[in-house]
């Protein structure tokens, strides 16, 4: 196991928060000002969708709540537009994610491109040391210098998952305030404060697809039709007809209108030929993965097989296994009790107790 990290000390008083318009950001504000740092408090727009302007990323909604807590907390606020940037960075590689017949994970792509990419930049124009977020995650400092993401203290939040893909330099300059309180903390301190959001429900959704019609998006973004294909089994009988590949995701059963014996899940997409395979249940489970897109951050390399426990979806409870660095940039995970639905274009993220020792984009999983 990893010894115990200290807590970084602070070497900077500006910092630049991002505020989405809900409690968690306000309260990151509020902490960071009783920390002793001069805060400046940012709204990234990142999408725009005039056909449902009302539910997008950036509302007239979390402007307004943002605007509000910055305003009671006594600091400088923008609205910057990134919205080209996420387009390239996040929508587009969703899409083609979706198209290659995966199942991306978008959150992850804005946090890398985006909260912990453009923002960092903005806020070395802006003259400030640190950036903070409203994610429930800590950092520290371990005893060799390297610096460490660890969960946070609040399980049921916990957003260490998602956070996998920064490395040392942005570790080093950004900050999680809440990463040792509950949300129910949050809320309180936010109700104490007199902030409007305190009782602000937390978003669901993507924020570009808020009513979760992933198949409608593509269709509207890309302007293709996604032709139809055949239902198949594992020997290639035709079981019945798919509306498009991208409107089914692995481990799927409900709303594939087959009739059989037992229920049937989605198992693989087939590009090539446009099938989607269908099986029991059985047939979704996996030993054993394989990622690219390789980021550690506990350690530099993994010098040989690592013990550890790893999860392959963001609310799944982390599983023993062992991983194996097999290349510069990809990566080998093997578990001790096969997984179901390991699903390409998700993440795999390996722990040692709290602390996240790295991740990678799951691209293929070996049959049992």
């Amino acid at each position: 196991m990893m010894s115990t990290p200290t807590t970084p000390d602070k070497n900077g008083k500006k910092a630049l928060v991002a505020m989405s318009g809900g409690v968690d950001s306000s309260v990151a504000v509020l902490l960071m000002q009783q920390a002793g740092f001069d805060c400046i408090g940012v709204t990234m727009k990142l999408f725009s969708d005039e056909t449902k302007a009302e539910k997008t990323c950036c509302s007239l909604d979390d402007v307004s709540g943002a605007r509000s807590a910055a305003h009671r907390l006594g600091i400088p606020y923008y609205v910057f537009d990134y919205t080209a940037r996420f387009d390239e960075s996040v929508i587009r590689r969703f899409v083609q994610v979706y198209e290659e017949g995966g199942t991306p994970n978008p959150c992850i792509d804005c946090n890398r491109y985006l909260k912990f990419g453009s923002l960092y930049e903005r806020a070395r124009l802006l003259g400030c040391e640190y950036i903070a977020t409203g994610h429930y995650a800590r950092i520290r400092q371990g005893p060799g210098g390297r610096w460490l993401l660890k969960k946070g203290l609040d399980s049921a939040k916990d957003q260490s998952y998602v956070l996998y893909m920064l490395t040392q330099e942005q570790l080093a300059h950004t900050r999680f305030p809440l990463g040792d309180m509950t949300k129910e903390e949050a809320r309180a301190m936010a109700a104490e404060n007199g902030l409007l959001n305190a009782h602000k429900r937390d978003s669901q959704d993507i924020c570009f697809v808020p009513d979760g019609d992933y198949a409608a998006f593509i269709r509207r973004y890309t302007g293709r039709d996604y032709p139809p294909g055949d239902f198949i089994d594992e020997s290639g009988r035709v079981l019945g007809r798919h509306r498009g590949a991208i409107g089914y995701t692995i481990g799927q059963r409900r709303g594939l209108g087959v009739a059989a014996e037992k229920p049937l899940y989605v198992c693989r997409k087939r590009r090539e030929d446009n099938a989607i395979v269908l099986g029991g249940n059985e047939k979704l489970f996996s030993a054993t993965l394989l990622a690219n897109d390789l980021n550690l951050i506990a350690v530099p390399r993994l010098e040989g097989p690592l013990r550890c426990r790893a999860r392959v979806r963001y609310r799944q409870a982390e599983q023993w296994a062992t991983a194996e660095q097999t290349g510069e940039d990809t990566l080998r995970v093997t578990f001790d009790q096969p997984q179901r639905a390991i699903t390409p274009g998700q993440a795999v993220v390996l722990y040692d107790g709290d602390t996240v020792i790295g991740g990678g984009t799951i691209f293929q999983t070996e049959e049992l």
